[in-house]
């Protein structure tokens, strides 16, 4: 489970976002980082078993993103990031791909999955796989119970043009103008902090791996 004192430690970042204050409460980071490390190796296991794409040498580590911002670019010059953020790609790969990503922030936090605004490639292969077997991905997308868990699928940012290739009258225009392919489950924060938290969350992903499964074939 993620402990109460890592959503606590997130809300006080939250209200002292600077480096004195992070750098005094060091620790209590450290601490919190841990645990979400540790939570995600849980949940790891317990997703192999339903993904097999799932690298098994995976660490997860590597999965929890850093928490420092890059404010490089950026208007918002706060140091932090608000968040811990869970990233578990399939076959292997970070970032850039299919994957399962669990956003921690105090009252705002969610389970997600597919494949978020993808490479131009990628992307392609994809609308291709929609025009051919969009039967497949509807099946998955109108379930009763995938709709219930994760919402409209198709309302989602969409191309305000019909993407290249494509005709207008397509019975599938909707999903072929999508620019990214992902649902999200908010979690509240006492679900996170329950003793079945890690449970709970992997039957969350279960029910959206037939949509990891269609993207991966996709691009594969």
């Amino acid at each position: 489970m993620i402990n109460p004192a890592t959503l606590d430690f997130l809300k006080e970042l939250a209200a002292n976002n600077n480096r004195e204050w992070f750098q005094a409460n060091k620790t209590a980071h450290d601490k919190a980082r841990e645990n979400v490390i540790e939570f995600c190796g849980e949940l790891i296991a317990l997703l192999r078993k339903t993904d097999p794409a799932i690298n098994e040498a995976l660490d997860p580590k590597k999965c929890v993103m850093r928490i420092y911002r890059d404010i490089r670019f950026s208007k918002n010059k706060t140091p932090y990031k608000n968040n811990f953020g869970i990233s578990i790609p399939l076959s292997g790969l970070r970032n850039g791909g299919v994957e399962y990503y669990l956003h921690l922030t105090p009252g705002k936090s969610f389970i997600a999955g597919g494949y978020w605004m993808p490479e131009a490639d990628h992307l392609k292969s994809i609308r291709q796989e929609i025009d051919y077997n969009a039967h497949d991905l509807k099946g998955i997308i109108d379930d009763a119970e995938f709709i219930k868990l994760f919402g409209e699928f198709r309302k989602q940012e969409q191309l305000k043009t019909v993407p290249k290739g494509y005709d207008a009258a397509n019975e599938n225009i909707e999903l072929l103008k999508l620019k990214s392919f992902i649902v999200a489950h908010d979690l509240k924060d006492k679900e996170l902090v329950a003793a079945d938290a890690v449970q709970n969350i992997a039957s969350v992903c279960n029910k959206l791996h037939p949509l990891t499964v269609f993207l991966k074939n996709a691009i594969a």
